[in-house]
């Protein structure tokens, strides 16, 4: 096992070539070992070198929504009233503390994306990293 510091694009290349070779070691065994070792210290400069956005606030509600194959009329009662659903969505009027609540319960979104300032007109670069995003299920899978 010889495993280094993840200090630039070549380590990266690296480290993931080799979690690659490593990915159906034994459980328990060293190249298991090395797996493990291998996927923290990716994590940890993936989390550095590529920081993940978390999603606008109104688009995270839109999305959970179509999700569950629901339209806006489901928020009535989870955000308030049909004026208050609109004015919402349309970023009119920020989500309240209950609302924020409520929407973490019944739709499941998490509460660090719902507290987050809406970014009406600003866009994130979700394109950016499908290669990353494939390489991050490395960390959930060893």
């Amino acid at each position: 096992m010889d495993i280094k510091p993840i200090r630039g694009e070549a380590d990266y290349e690296r480290a993931l070539r080799r979690v690659e070779e490593l990915w159906n070691a034994s459980e328990g065994s060293t190249e298991s070992d090395e797996l493990d070792i291998l996927a923290t210290l990716i994590e940890a400069y993936e989390r550095e070198r590529y920081p993940v956005e978390l999603p606008d606030p109104i688009e995270a509600i839109k999305f959970r929504s179509k999700q569950k194959g629901k339209d806006s009329r489901a928020l009535i009662g989870v955000i308030g009233q049909r004026t208050r659903v609109y004015e919402v969505m349309r970023g009119k009027r920020p989500l309240s503390l209950n609302m924020i609540r409520n929407l973490h319960e019944k739709l499941d979104i998490p509460a660090e994306v719902l507290i987050q300032s809406a970014r009406r007109g600003r866009k994130v670069d979700v394109h950016r990293s499908a290669a990353r995003l494939r390489r991050t299920s490395i960390r959930k899978s060893a």
